[in-house]
């Protein structure tokens, strides 16, 4: 597998990675993020939590640390606090081992100059260690000087007290007494401790004042020597990032020279650690790691293979002549493939594209008491819950399909393969990436109204362009075409299939995704997984992705099989791990995949395979011997600022940018989602009833016209029951029809009618066909968009906003 970076040291004396805390039995060893900061080590179970929740900290400087063995090590304080903990290589606990002796020397050696405030500071100019005593006198004797002004402010609060009492009780004996000779003696006595007073109270205003000026003095001084400290360690850290990286080139340049064993290879190197990528640091060679080996509950494992199959080259099953020859010169992937492709496209010359936003409105913070709604919603649909645009984000459901062809490049390299083997790598990859912009997006998009577009036009800087259309409203389906210059074609049609349980909401899309390539005339199928959003009442939300996907190759047989694991809080796997077999029509492997969907995906060789050790549940596990992992698919960063842009990505930050000539039904030109982005929420959720009642009125209008063609009895009963089920009507969200029957608990039917007709409503763009390949049913785009487009001619498109 390709090597992960190290944590690097960030400013501020501090060490970032992961590691595998220890927790109990049950649980075993868990991966937490960990911190090493100012001589206190802290963990967190993300790197999200960073911010909010630390899980525990550790002081270094009355901490002891004791090393267990290659990859294991303790760090305890006397038996309060013990942390076992385990790194994903001997290289990695050393980097730890290294940087926290380091953290607690620095924090015994700061502890000790605080305790000894005693010494005087030498006379002689002091040296870059002697200067640290010197400022460490200085702030002692501030600190002095502080709580001696804080002694006198509490010294002054309790003579106000004093004197503030003495003279209510003056006050009170005053305005008791009768006039007479002794109202001169009590005059007397209340001016006096009025007096005391407000001296009392002059002294408590200086002493204040003084306070604040040396408070304020003296910060400014610390703040600038703590900038020049910070100034120092940066210089310092990279200074240190350049010599590491120094030893680290000789080191590889030497093992590089020196011809290794077949044995010194370590086949469960990475199990320890799982697959990188994750934050995990790992230092070891290239040429050593090779796929993880994985869990009992796995089909397959695999393992480095022979190296002879390194030495020798000649032409293989998949069809790439040269990688196993080339192989110790890590060849990249795709570099063979166009390398090998005579047809590779020229450069063309260089046209001047639009320039695209790259930021929307902050989202607002408006609270919502979720469950004052979620609570009669229970095993519901979703389309059946009336939701208001705080759980939504400014997309439609047309648009996060477009958003599939961020990684478009993984087509484009795909079309340009010469072996159908290759080019099933890049489609896998590709569908795993769409998955990749989901992890932190729990925000719902807008359910699309009937009729309702998105035109994605990135033909002159992306070489594609694609069209969304919502094609029906009973049951909600949206049809998707792409069309790349590269000699690709991406179709699919996704229907939502939702249930709402109570403490997660389980999204299963139905329909198929088909990928065509016009070279090789190779045509490929697969449906997406399930979508799960967890913590829906209590807690953070957080959304895993679930279930298997064929990719099928149906001109070759070629099949690769693709497994999302769950998360699970017993599994010592990687979080969001995804593995893959690439086939051929026979059944033989010749690829394996891993990764995980939110970060990167990897392929390895599969050079032999055979039958392994039976697993813990009896199955018998194939064994495949694989050459090195090469990356073939990384996420793109997020853009800065994107935790306030509901977690888009750079393409999703321009899918609801408003672009002139595009049709009227666009859904940059919805209303309710527009007034959503610009952060005006309650307008939004006004204009969205809006919108949802007028889709209403015209279904059952296209109902009633329906009816009546083919019988004017029936229409007077669906005129009655429309009547009937006005009350119903109204909780109807906009893709759920006004007579659908809502299931209840106890199996009844809650509304009194049901349409048995048909909605007679054709798709503007799409129509429905057989496709006589993958023997689907699916809406294929039917031509005439782009060309309305050119002419602005949009008289076919209905009036939905």
């Amino acid at each position: 597998m390709s090597e992960p970076k190290p944590p690097t040291p960030t400013p501020g004396d501090t060490y970032k990675g992961w590691l595998f805390k220890w927790t109990n039995y049950i649980k075993g060893y868990q991966r937490r993020w960990f911190v090493l900061s100012n001589g206190l080590l802290s963990y967190y179970r993300t790197q999200a939590e960073m911010g909010h929740t630390c899980r525990g900290t550790i002081n270094l400087a009355t901490a002891n640390i004791a090393v267990e063995d290659s990859c294991n090590f303790v760090i305890s304080n006397g038996g309060a606090q013990t942390y076992h903990l385990k790194a994903s290589s001997e290289v990695e606990r050393q980097r730890w081992i290294t940087a926290l002796e380091l953290a607690k020397a620095k924090a015994v050696r700061m502890q000790a100059e605080s305790d000894d405030s005693g010494d005087d500071c030498p006379a002689v100019p002091p040296t870059s260690g002697q200067g640290g005593g010197c400022r460490n006198l200085e702030i002692q004797s501030t600190l002095r000087t502080l709580g001696s002004k804080v002694e006198d402010l509490n010294t002054c609060n309790d003579l106000i007290v004093k004197h503030g009492s003495a003279l209510q009780r003056s006050l009170s004996e005053l305005e008791g007494i009768r006039v007479g000779a002794d109202m001169g003696e009590k005059m007397r006595q209340v001016t006096e401790r009025a007096t005391l007073f407000r001296i009392t109270s002059n002294a408590m205003i200086n002493a204040c004042r003084d306070f604040l000026s040396l408070a304020q003095n003296h910060g400014k001084r610390w703040q600038k020597a703590l900038q020049v400290e910070r100034d120092q360690r940066i210089r310092l850290e990279e200074t240190l990032e350049q010599l590491a990286k120094q030893h680290n080139h000789l080191e590889r340049a030497f093992r590089g020279a020196t011809v290794l064993p077949s044995s010194f290879s370590n086949p469960t190197l990475g199990s320890k650690g799982g697959v990188p990528g994750k934050g995990d640091a790992s230092d070891e060679d290239d040429d050593n790691e090779f796929f993880d080996a994985m869990e009992d509950p796995a089909e397959f494992i695999t393992v480095p293979a022979d190296p002879k199959y390194h030495r020798r080259s000649g032409s293989n099953n998949s069809g790439i002549s040269s990688e196993i020859g080339m192989d110790d010169q890590s060849v990249n992937f795709d570099e063979l493939s166009l390398a090998s492709n005579p047809e590779s496209p020229q450069p063309l010359e260089l046209e001047p594209v639009r320039q695209r936003r790259t930021r929307i409105p902050d989202k607002p913070n408006y609270y919502l008491n979720l469950w004052s709604i979620m609570k009669n919603c229970i095993g519901k649909e979703l389309s059946k819950i009336p939701m208001p645009v705080n759980f939504n984000e400014p997309l439609s459901m047309l648009q996060r399909l477009s958003e599939d062809l961020e990684y478009y490049e993984l087509l484009d390299k795909a079309a340009k393969c010469q072996s159908s083997l290759e080019q099933m790598c890049y489609v896998a990859a590709f569908t795993v990436s769409s998955y990749s912009t989901t992890v932190h997006r729990t925000g719902k998009p807008f359910n699309p109204l009937l009729g309702e577009t998105f035109e994605l036009d990135r033909l002159r800087d992306c070489g594609y362009r694609s069209l969304c259309e919502q094609v029906s409203h009973h049951p909600p389906a949206a049809a998707h075409h792409a069309v790349s210059e590269k000699g690709w074609t991406l179709r699919q049609e996704i229907t939502l299939a939702s249930k709402f349980r109570g403490k997660y909401l389980s999204i299963m899309p139905l329909g198929s995704i088909q990928c065509l390539f016009d070279k090789s005339n190779n045509h490929y199928s697969w449906k997406k997984v399930t979508t799960t959003v967890h913590n829906i009442i209590v807690g953070k939300l957080w959304i895993d992705q679930s279930g298997e996907i064929d990719v099928v190759n149906h001109k070759t047989g070629d099949r690769c099989h693709l497994k999302f694991a769950p998360y699970s809080y017993f599994s010592r796997d990687v979080p969001r791990k995804v593995t893959g077999v690439v086939t051929d029509k026979d059944g033989k492997a010749h690829y394996v995949l891993s990764g995980t969907w939110d970060e990167k995906m990897e392929f390895s060789r599969v050079m032999q395979s055979s039958k392994g050790e039976n697993g813990t549940e009896g199955k018998q596990r194939t064994v495949y011997q694989t050459l090195k992992a090469k990356e073939i698919w990384r996420k793109n960063p997020l853009p800065e600022g994107a935790e306030n842009m509901y977690f888009f990505s750079s393409l999703a930050l321009t899918l609801n940018d408003p672009e002139e000539g595009v049709a009227p039904t666009d859904s940059r030109r919805r209303p309710d989602q527009r007034l959503m982005e610009d952060g005006r929420w309650d307008e939004a959720n006004a204009e969205k009833q809006r919108l949802e009642e007028k889709q209403r009125t015209v279904r059952r209008e296209r109902e009633r016209e329906a009816v009546k063609a083919s019988s004017p009895e029936e229409a007077d009963a669906v005129e009655t029951g429309t009547e009937a089920n006005e009350v119903s009507d109204e909780t109807d969200t906009e893709d759920s029809p006004p007579h659908t029957p809502v299931a209840s608990p106890y199996g009844l039917s809650l509304a009194p009618y049901q349409s048995t007709h048909p909605d007679n409503y054709q798709a503007m763009w799409f129509e429905k066909l057989d496709d006589p390949v993958s023997g689907e049913t699916l809406h294929v785009y039917k031509g005439g968009y782009w060309e309305a487009k050119d002419q602005g001619s949009w008289d076919v498109c209905p009036d939905i906003f």
